[in-house]
């Protein structure tokens, strides 16, 4: 696991001390080692975290003609594949990094050979006979990647963070800002910070010596295999020695591993798998809540744990370690989003770091095989939303704001945009294919938009805070594309989700752990964000700049006092006040003051 970052730019004076500014802004990443290489114009950096060939793997990367340059951040699993049959093609590899086969696979099948790499990752590949640069990123979108197309350069970059010191201005992007405050993330190309977009999932774009970008997709959900009638058993037929491959190829690595473990199914799974597959055992870190039981899953963890013979770590956290992590977790973060798991993933991080560099976790299961209650909405429900917002099936249409307050507590420039914030979840939904099912759509919809744009900046960003690698093989293409693939009938029924996972998972998991109800993990903000604390926010927000320039302070008055006397505004008052950190960090500054682990989120306002 690394950070990636570059320039093209037109005049071809790439300066090295700015590649060495972008690459000191993801020493988090890669705090191991760095490099960097100028070639005409083109210039990529690289910071590394090492996981496979930890003497041999120093970045960049070149072939023995040195025609080609790479920089990659992430994990391509099924290199040891890829090197055999490129070895027996001639090529000569120069070091055992798994990395090293997106660079000789190019060299063998240029753009083609984006489809055969199973992984995550994110990789600059320069070719400097044509002049030109590919970046490339994984299919679902696991690693980040971000270009900022500017009238003399093009520059790109593991993280936001990376881009900001080189960019004329910053600005606050209000679409992606409205999609924030109503879905609690910003989805599709545009980011929070304008000008700056992300390289979406199965994309690549190659950018000429004359800064023309050129986008390719190389991947798409919707390429899964249509659904066919089969049974239970045929499909477990099919299944068992996929993800046992799967599984297989994730192990891969020269360092120890261990594995997030909350109360629910998919990271049980996971556990299970690596016991079986792995003949030493496994340590496990599950987190819950000193002074509140509300939304606790450590009394299943600790049992799953104990039946599966794991080494477990139970973490417990009270109001103010959560609370104090808000700062830092904005920071790591910063492609803006609100998602309250965000804060115990970034402490799980902090204490898995002190003993690993790679950790197994439970994302995707959801998503590829149904596992949401949204995605069994009742017939009326369904069909009534879908009539009121054509096009849309009805699903994600409501935004999490009250539109009253919309009306009241936002400036009109931002409430025109916040009247468009449905559209994304609208056009993935328009590009499904039309013999797809109701709960197809459904789960595309989320693999394309709540999945890379919040989950998955959520799982990157924290653990990379603590350079910590997360490895989540729910989300390998292949797995995805059969779950999709699978029938209404074998993944939901009427009272429960990921049905097939969880049948096919009995012979390796309690069958009670695997049926009991699905409660998901709750951080209890809304019973902490009050008393003094609330007080004191309620003197500082309005006066902060980002209120100032985007909201109405009074309004964010009576919102507070609203909180103050029901608390039922919670949601409202916390994206206000992670967007005004958020801005004072990245708006008002360059994101280069780093905030620690146990700062009070007030004295960032």
């Amino acid at each position: 696991m690394c950070g990636i970052a570059g320039m093209v730019r037109r005049d071809g004076a790439v300066d090295e001390d700015a590649l060495l500014r972008m690459a000191g802004r993801l020493t988090h990443r890669g705090p191991e080692d760095s490099g960097t290489y100028v070639s005409d114009g083109f210039g990529i950096a690289h910071t590394r975290l090492a996981i496979i060939d930890l003497a041999g793997g120093h970045q960049p990367l070149f072939d023995a003609a040195q025609r080609y340059a790479l920089v990659c951040n992430g994990e391509i699993y099924n290199f040891v594949e890829l090197r055999r049959e490129l070895e027996a093609l001639g090529h000569r590899f120069l070091t055992g990094s798994d990395s090293e086969v997106a660079l000789h696979g190019y060299a063998e099948w240029g753009p083609a050979s984006f489809k055969r790499l199973h992984g995550m990752y994110a990789y600059a590949l320069y070719d400097h006979a044509r002049r030109e640069l590919w970046l490339v990123r994984d299919r679902v979108g696991i690693k980040p990647l971000y270009v900022a197309e500017l009238p003399d350069r093009v520059l790109y970059a593991s993280e936001l963070k990376a881009l900001l010191p080189l960019l004329p201005q910053r600005q606050v992007h209000e679409p992606a800002l409205a999609q924030f405050f109503e879905n609690q993330f910003s989805t599709g190309t545009d980011t929070v910070i304008r000008g700056v977009r992300r390289v979406m999932p199965g994309t690549a774009l190659k950018i000429g010596a004359d800064l023309r970008v050129e986008t390719h997709r190389y991947w798409s959900a919707t390429e899964a295999p249509a659904p066919r009638a089969r049974s239970f058993e045929d499909a477990v037929d099919e299944w068992e020695p996929l993800f046992e491959q799967v599984m297989r190829e994730h192990m891969r690595s020269d360092v120890p591993y261990g594995v997030f473990l909350s109360g629910g199914v998919d990271s049980a799974v996971l556990l299970a798998q690596l016991k079986r597959l792995h003949t030493q055992p496994v340590k496990s870190w599950s987190i819950g809540w000193q002074d509140t039981d509300e939304g606790d899953e450590l009394d299943a963890a600790a049992r799953i744990a104990a039946e599966l013979g794991a080494e477990h770590h139970p973490i417990r956290l009270d109001r103010r370690a959560v609370f104090h992590r808000l700062p830092r977790m904005t920071w790591a973060a910063d492609d803006l989003m609100r998602d309250y798991a965000s804060l115990p993933t970034l402490a799980l991080a902090e204490a898995a770091g002190s003993e690993l560099k790679v950790v197994f976790s439970g994302e995707g299961g959801d998503e590829a095989f149904a596992g949401y209650g949204r995605y069994r909405p009742d017939v009326f429900e369904r069909t009534f939303k879908a009539l009121r917002w054509p096009g849309s099936g009805g699903f994600r249409v409501r935004g999490e704001l009250d539109p009253a307050w919309v009306q009241r507590l936002f400036v009109p420039a931002l409430q025109g945009a916040l009247a468009r914030h449905r559209q994304p979840f609208v056009d993935a939904w328009q590009q499904t294919p039309k013999a797809w099912t109701d709960l197809q759509r459904r789960q595309y919809v989320d693999l394309t938009t709540n999945l890379p744009d919040d989950l998955l900046v959520k799982a990157d960003r924290m653990l990379m805070a603590h350079s910590i690698e997360g490895r989540v093989p729910f989300l390998d293409h292949r797995v995805i594309e059969f779950g999709l693939s699978l029938p209404d009938a074998l993944k939901v029924s009427s009272k429960s989700g990921k049905v097939f996972v969880k049948r096919w998972a009995e012979r390796y998991v309690p069958r009670d752990h695997l049926w009991q109800h699905k409660r998901g993990f709750h951080v209890p903000i809304g019973e902490w964000l009050r008393g003094t604390f609330l007080d004191t926010l309620a003197e500082k927000l309005p006066a902060s700049a980002a209120i100032r320039q985007w909201c109405e302070p009074s309004a964010v008055r009576e919102l507070l006092a609203r909180e103050h006397a029901r608390y039922d505004v919670t949601r409202e008052v916390w994206s206000l006040m992670q967007f005004a950190i958020w801005h004072r960090l990245f708006i008002e500054a360059d994101g280069s003051q780093v905030p620690g682990s146990d700062e009070d989120p007030l004295a960032w306002l």
